[in-house]
């Protein structure tokens, strides 16, 4: 550590009003999101910090990583987290890149985080995104942060799929396929009636905190069912309809199944019987404005104070692809603002980071500003059919976005009836 310049945090306090310094916390992203995972006494992170885990300089793309976030050489860059072999190891890694302008301040934890006067920021809904260790404590019966519960399940969601939770699935974890909220006909959500008996039969009602995590397994295009293998989409796809049903306490695993055996945790093979409830406890659904059917859609697109973004890959937009093997026609939804879900059908990278952990807050709201996807508007966002949206929708709701839902129909209905228009090729107007 002796050859990094450390700096006080006095000169840190200075440097935070250089636009050529920039501070970063090597922390995990769960406590730059906001989780004390380390004895903090305040969540968050600095202010303006960019977060780069020190895990991540153990992955071979690592400065891809780095230059994504638009981290130059040029700059004055600060590490920061609340161990010292964290800081060392990051700033060994940009020093192999030949990044020199480094300076490493190694009082976050007992002089800015412990100090009230220094401002923090955190992921408004952290709590909702849940680290791995976090889960281990609920397991074992621990008193844990941010839960005050005594009831909770933990589901394993899949699409078609048990031999994914069969083959490895955390402790005491049900399997949830993504068919028991929603419809194979339409791929919307199930009717209330249907979504009851979905939700009691694994044992959930509406004062269950209910744990979702899904196994990434690299979708094959050629594959009958590619969602098979994208089961972590699935569980936020599975945490929106419980949320729109009525579950009050919904949490998704930050990474899902690959932060939990990244921690060295155990896992299971077991089949885990569930265990049926008697009633949901609650009238479905509970919150209904957090998805839009195909009337309100058309509303939003001929209205200025709301959007349809379309969270599907280039290709996909322009009409080059239809995205599904299920699905003939190609093209978007006129006036549908592009959302950009990453290369496929079944993959979230502009959502998310190398280690499928949500892509921090402040880079996911520039990327949408940009595109004038802005929280002033209702937004409903849409893909095919409503997995790819609600991941969308869930980082808008995670940053507390006030008027956020999904299209549930998505290009799947839309694309359906002849009647409704479509364009292909680049846009050529914005509403």
């Amino acid at each position: 550590m002796n050859k990094y310049k450390e700096i006080t945090t006095k000169e840190l306090v200075d440097k935070i009003k250089d636009e050529s310094v920039t501070i970063i916390d090597v922390r995990s992203s769960d406590a730059y999101n906001g989780w004390c995972l380390s004895g903090e006494k305040r969540s968050g992170h600095i202010k303006g910090s960019k977060s780069l885990p020190a895990k991540w300089t153990r992955y071979m793309d690592w400065i891809e990583i780095v230059q994504s976030k638009n981290i130059i050489p040029s700059d004055t860059i600060v590490i920061y987290a609340n161990e010292l072999n964290d800081i060392e190891e990051v700033a060994k890694a940009f020093s192999r890149a030949d990044y020199h302008n480094l300076l490493v301040y190694k009082h976050f934890m007992d002089e800015w985080n412990a100090d009230n006067s220094f401002p923090l920021e955190i992921l408004p809904r952290y709590k909702y995104l849940v680290p791995p260790q976090w889960v281990s404590q609920l397991i074992n019966g621990e008193d844990i942060e941010n839960y005050s519960n005594d009831n909770f399940v933990i589901c394993h969601a899949h699409y078609r799929n048990r031999k994914a939770y069969l083959s490895g699935h955390i402790p005491g974890a049900i399997d949830m396929d993504t068919l028991a909220l929603e419809s194979p006909e339409t791929w919307n959500r199930r009717s209330p009636k249907e979504l009851k008996q979905a939700l009691e039969a694994h044992g959930i009602t509406s004062d269950t905190t209910v744990v979702l995590y899904g196994k990434f397994m690299h979708p094959d295009n050629a594959d009958d069912f590619p969602g098979s293998a994208a089961g972590h989409i699935g569980a936020i796809r599975n945490a929106m309809i419980m949320m729109y049903a009525g579950v009050k306490d919904v949490r998704i695993i930050n990474g899902g199944y690959q932060s939990w055996i990244d921690e060295g945790y155990p896992i299971e093979t077991l089949d885990i019987p569930k265990k049926k409830v008697k009633d949901f406890g609650a009238d479905i659904p509970a919150l209904p404005e957090i998805i839009v059917d195909i009337a309100q859609a058309k509303e939003m697109i001929a209205v200025s104070d709301a959007d349809l973004v379309c969270v599907r890959s280039w290709p996909e937009y322009i009409g080059k692809v239809s995205g599904y093997n299920y699905i003939k026609k190609k093209g978007r939804i006129p006036g549908a603002i592009f959302g950009n879900c990453g290369t496929d059908a079944y993959h979230m990278e502009n959502y998310r980071n190398v280690d499928h952990t949500i892509r921090e807050a402040q880079e996911v709201e520039a990327i949408w500003k940009a595109a004038n996807i802005v929280p002033e508007k209702h937004l409903a966002f849409y893909c095919g059919t409503g997995w790819r949206g609600s991941e969308a929708w869930y980082n808008a709701w995670l940053m507390n976005w006030p008027r956020v839902s999904v299209f549930d129909g998505g290009w799947f209905e839309w694309s359906n009836d002849p009647e409704n228009p479509f364009e292909t090729g680049l846009p050529t107007s914005k509403k």
